[in-house]
């Protein structure tokens, strides 16, 4: 299945990043590279967040929890996708890929997921150019999506990966989604300086 999304442009693309989550200059340094990436798009271009993920699951909550802390800092300049409240996950998101392309045109997505890796990279954040298989570390077959993806290492890999996803620890979890939120909701203010004063002082 083709990726959902506009295909990322090869020429100027940055190198992909690994960060882990607890070095206090990661924050300043995602939200650097996320707007270096989104300052080169044109201003009319709609910015789509799908956060996929389940609050059901504590290591799959980290794209719930990521969407539901940006819907919480109320930035107006792009359309948001999965949260706590009404999560993306295996069973909506081809729908809700389908209601994307329904109400943007030409969107740059930006997917947020969970995954598991090699121990001495837990509790890592990666950001890369192109799409994420959402499922792909439980053996589910999904859409892929986005034209850059973020990925949360949020436990172990390699055995028995629905009980490693179930028995990981929410702390992690949730510090690491703070990092992704707050760095991505910087770059976007940035990029499209909008926030919600201004959005109200122009209403």
């Amino acid at each position: 299945m083709k990726p959902f999304g506009i295909p990322a442009k090869p020429a100027n693309k940055l190198a992909s990043i690994k960060l882990p989550h607890s070095d206090n200059r990661t924050p300043e340094m995602l939200a650097a590279y996320f707007t270096s990436i989104l300052k080169k798009l044109p201003s009319y271009q709609p910015i789509v967040i799908v956060c996929v993920g389940t609050d059901r699951s504590t290591g799959d909550s980290l794209g719930p929890l990521v969407g539901s802390n940006l819907k919480k800092r109320g930035n107006h300049s792009y359309s948001l996708y999965g949260t706590l409240d009404e999560p993306v996950h295996a069973i909506n998101l081809a729908d809700t890929l389908t209601t994307i392309g329904d109400s943007h045109r030409q969107p740059f997505i930006v997917a947020i997921d969970a995954c598991l890796g090699q121990v001495s990279s837990v509790g890592s954040i990666q950001v890369g150019h192109g799409p994420l298989k959402p499922g792909a570390g439980v053996n589910k077959d999904l859409p892929a999506v986005g034209d850059i993806h973020v990925t949360g290492i949020v436990n172990v890999g390699g055995f028995m990966e629905y009980f490693v996803l179930q028995n990981t620890r929410l702390s992690l979890v949730m510090n690491m989604s703070d990092v992704i939120a707050s760095s991505l909701h910087q770059a976007l203010y940035t990029v499209r300086h909008v926030s919600p004063t201004s959005a109200l002082m122009s209403e």
